[in-house]
């Protein structure tokens, strides 16, 4: 047998001398930080320029609004409603499309947008984006990045049906300098 050309090291055997020495140094270690913690947090109040986010609020209810309707005999339906902060002021308003709950026929939808006023629980109709009165149907309504977008389903001329729709047209709604602006997409209407 040849002699190696490194020779014997004592650590490469272990011994329970080595296990306990390890045992005992992760324990200092343990111990070490245990006592050493960090400081408690602290914030500086917050400055005249420091905005703070308003409290997270339910976004208004629309089965606590009476809408401008003339339904009869018969109560009006939210068909369909979408919510989130609309006009930036960190409260949510909700936008309904509402009808009469007509037994027969196809009854034309209002879209309306409901807030709340601050610190106030009462939910308000503040605005009227569709009006029932021109014989429209809401499709495809949803909310994207602060718009409301709707396809309205309408008539061509007083002797199409109402129950056949002939008239397709794109729509959306955007806060503006304190008003709901509609605008309509290049070539968004279809007969």
């Amino acid at each position: 047998m040849q002699p190696s050309a490194v020779p014997e090291l004592a650590h490469t055997h272990t011994r329970p001398i080595h296990w306990v020495a390890t045992a005992t140094a992760v324990a200092g270690v343990v111990a070490l930080s245990s006592v050493l913690q960090p400081g408690a947090a602290t914030a500086a109040p917050p400055g005249p320029h420091t905005k703070s986010a308003p409290a997270h609020a339910a976004p208004p209810d629309p089965a606590a609004v009476e809408f401008p309707l003339e339904c009869g005999p018969v109560k009006a339906v939210v068909k369909k409603k979408v919510s989130g902060d609309l006009d930036g002021d960190g409260r949510p308003e909700t936008v309904a499309v509402v009808h009469c709950d007509a037994p027969m026929g196809t009854p034309p939808d209002g879209v309306y947008v409901l807030t709340r006023a601050a610190g106030s629980t009462e939910p308000r109709l503040v605005a009227t984006l569709v009006d029932p009165r021109d014989r429209t149907n809401v499709d495809d309504f949803a909310l994207r990045d602060g718009e409301v977008t709707a396809a309205l389903l309408g008539y061509s001329s007083a002797d199409v049906p109402s129950c056949c729709p002939d008239v397709r047209e794109s729509v959306k709604w955007r806060w503006e300098n304190g008003a709901f602006v509609r605008s309509t997409p290049s070539g968004a209407k279809s007969v």
